[in-house]
């Protein structure tokens, strides 16, 4: 990957999350840093990835992701690690059943039968201080304890604890419920 960049503003004295196109809100960090933050983390080297549920660029970039909803991945590896990151978009931020995705990770060395997984996520539980905002009732005055709360909300998280994940003839089969609007990127290193 050559680099990801974003064109992202700071604005003093504004009401919190209101709307900027900022990353972070009032110093309490919004889920599209932790985006980059998931960005940063993918290893240098891109390889081949595709979704069967994924929309083809053009559709998006016309049409918007009305629909049905955008599931799509990328992937890439190092010497010792592989990392997969996948996405469930919808233009229209409503619920929605979580997605199935069955992953499959192919091309591991042949002595490896376990590697280590860690699975962050951005959603609506995890890894968003806008949600947690709206859940304590959107305050424009938060208390410390709401404001610790919040920043602790924007931080990128893991989904679950890391984890062993077995590898069968050099692959590894993933089951990820993934949330609508929800990112995913499971770092697999052995």
């Amino acid at each position: 990957m050559a680099g990801i960049v974003t064109w992202a503003f700071e604005f003093e004295d504004q009401p919190y999350f209101a709307g900027f196109r900022e990353l972070a809100s009032n110093g309490l960090d919004k889920p599209v840093l932790n985006a980059f933050r998931m960005f940063g983390l993918l290893s240098n080297n891109r390889i081949e990835a595709t979704s069967s549920a994924a929309l083809d660029t053009d559709q998006v970039l016309h049409e918007g992701v009305r629909q049905k909803p955008d599931v799509n991945v990328i992937a890439t590896r190092s010497e010792n690690s592989v990392e997969v990151m996948l996405w469930n978009y919808h233009d229209d931020d409503l619920p929605a059943a979580a997605t199935s995705v069955n992953v499959t990770i192919s091309g591991f060395p042949e002595k490896v039968t376990h590697a280590m997984l860690q699975h962050f996520r951005i959603d609506s539980a995890h890894s968003n201080a806008f949600a947690a905002w709206k859940d304590l009732g959107s305050p424009q005055s938060p208390t410390p304890d709401q404001y610790q709360k919040l920043e602790s909300a924007g931080q990128l998280q893991l989904l679950t604890s890391p984890a062993w994940v077995h590898i069968q003839h050099g692959t590894a089969q993933l089951q990820v419920e993934l949330p609508r609007q929800g990112v995913s990127l499971m770092k697999v290193e052995w």
